[in-house]
Parts: C-alpha cells; structure tokens; sequence
C-alpha cells in the first residue's frame, strides 16, 4: 500500500480547490430553489428533468465526440452515472421519513468514509493532515447539524430513533464517498466529454424509470405541475448545479485527493445555511457557527499541516 505524492500547492491543484469550492458554493445556494420547486413535482422526476435538460444542452458539445467515445470510456461513465444516481436517490427517499437535520449529519459523514474507500480502492493512505481535518470537519457538521440543542442530545436521538429513511440517507453517503473516489480514478484514465455525457444520461434515464417504479409501487406518486417556479427550478439547476457543476467535478476534482475534495464539499451545509439567512430569514444558532468555524478549521488544517510536514522533511533531507 503506497502513499500519497507530495504535499503542497502547485497551480494545476488550486484550480482544482478553486473549481469544488465552486461546486459546493453552487450546491449550497440551490437548497431553497429546489425547496421551491418540488412543490410542483415529485422528486424523482424533478431529478429525471433536471440532467434530462442539462443533457440537451451539452449535446451540442458532444455530439461530435459521441461516435468515438471508445468501450472502456463508456462502461465508466455508465457506472459513474449509476453511482450519481444512488446518491441522489437514496437522500430522496431518505428525506421522506427523516429530518432534514438528521439528513445533513448523515450525508455529511460521507467526509469519513471517503478516507476508508480511498484506502481500499486506491490503496492509498490518507496523509495525517488529511485525517486531522476530517475529524475537525466532522465535529463541525455534529454542531451544524445539532442545531441550537445538545451535542450529546442529538446523537443519542439519532442512535434511539434510527429509521428507514435515516438507512437511505446512510446509503446516500456510502454512495457519494465511492462516487468520489472513483471519480478521481476514472476522470484519470478516460475522455472528459465522454464521461460527462454518460454520467448525465445514465442519472436521467434511471431517475425516469425510478419514478415510474416508485409510483407503480405507491411509494411516491409521479406529479408534475408546470409552474413558472418550477420551469426557473428545473433550468437554474440544469445549468449551474448540474451541466456546471458535474464538468467541473468531471474535469478538476483529479486535481485534489478524495479526501481534501470530501472536505471542500462538507461546506455545502455552510453555504446553504448563508443563503437560507439571507433568502429565507433563517437564523444561524450558536453551535451553527461553532460548526461552521470547525468546518473551515479543518480545511486549513489539512493543508497546513500537510505543507508544513513537507517543509519540515524536505529541510531534513
């Protein structure tokens, strides 16, 4: 098992940071939209319509490419789609029996998983930056999600009132930590408009045949009422947290290590809580900020500490 490469930040990594803090900017401030939009749409169709147009609109791009899109490329971008496609599913469905406190703590421990499937996969070992910044960052997404209650309150809510939706949520996380993983590998090895174009076909054709299954199955009636919010829902999160947002996972998350990308998207929580003060009035409580200042603690940390240590050993060599 090897480590990783050299610590530090060179050009090509803080585009790298640059464009996922961009990513999860763009993810935060989409919470209150798609609030708004399901409304006037079941969620999975909302899913289904919402890569559907942001495959139109890349199709222009791509069409050229699409013959020569080779075997090996689309295997890989099929199983990214499936893996995108678990993550945003099974939150959904999460979401439907469980709180949305809850939901964020258990999406957000993704951050620790990633580390572990990093190991495994790439038999990589995370760095001790890495690991100092994920258990800074996880205490922060505890406080976050906590609330204005008890710490200790919280999790033993979480541990007694375990539910279905709480397992969904849980599997939502597994999904997203290996997606990240395995994104970092495969946006390596194949043809970044060709992944591009599957992940975002595969997520739209299952979340169609999800709703249809889901509705078959009376688990969550398919409904769609054509609103003015809705259409502006359904075309802000095509194009900026879906279309922009995948391409910039697809092209720059290879820039950064699993872990450092689990870490920037943990902000998620953060900006949407901004925007949610602002859009919606809703006030951030104490331990909010106290989470919110782990949340950034553990980024620098993880850089720092890392930097340093390199620093350190190449003086001492």
């Amino acid at each position: 098992m090897t480590n990783i490469k050299s610590s530090g930040i060179n050009s090509n990594k803080l585009r790298g940071i640059t464009a996922l803090i961009i990513v999860t900017v763009l993810w935060g401030g989409t919470f209150t939209i798609v609030k708004e939009s399901l409304r006037d749409i079941n969620s999975m169709l909302f899913i289904a319509f919402r890569f559907l147009i942001a495959g139109i609109l890349l199709f222009p791009f791509v069409v050229k490419k699409i013959a020569t899109i080779k075997k090996d490329t689309l295997k890989a971008g099929i199983f990214l789609g499936i893996l995108l496609f678990l993550g945003f599913a099974t939150q959904t469905i999460g979401l439907k029996t469980t709180s949305a406190t809850k939901s964020a703590f258990i999406t957000g421990s993704s951050v620790v998983l990633i580390p572990v499937f990093q190991t495994f996969i790439k038999k990589i070992k995370p760095t001790a930056g890495s690991i100092a910044g994920i258990i800074v960052v996880f205490i922060g997404i505890l406080f976050l999600s906590s609330g204005g209650n008890s710490v200790i309150t919280f999790l033993d809510e979480l541990g007694s009132n375990f539910n279905t939706g709480d397992f969904f949520t849980l599997l939502c996380a597994l999904s997203f930590a290996v997606y990240i993983v395995y994104l970092d590998i495969l946006s390596n090895k194949y043809d970044f408009w060709g992944l591009l174009l599957l992940q975002i076909s595969v997520t739209s054709v299952l979340s169609f045949l999800a709703s249809f299954i889901l509705d078959a199955g009376s688990v969550e009636k398919a409904f769609i009422n054509l609103s003015g919010t809705l259409v502006f829902g359904l075309l802000f999160t095509s194009i900026f947290t879906t279309l922009i947002t995948t391409s910039l996972q697809t092209k720059y998350q290879k820039e950064v290590l699993p872990t450092e990308a689990g870490i920037i998207y943990s902000f998620e929580p953060i900006f949407a809580a901004v925007v949610a003060f602002f859009a919606l009035n809703e006030k951030i409580t104490n331990f909010g900020f106290i989470g919110c200042i782990l949340i950034f603690l553990g980024l620098i940390l993880s850089e720092v500490y890392d930097n340093i240590s390199f620093k350190y050993a190449g003086k001492r060599t």
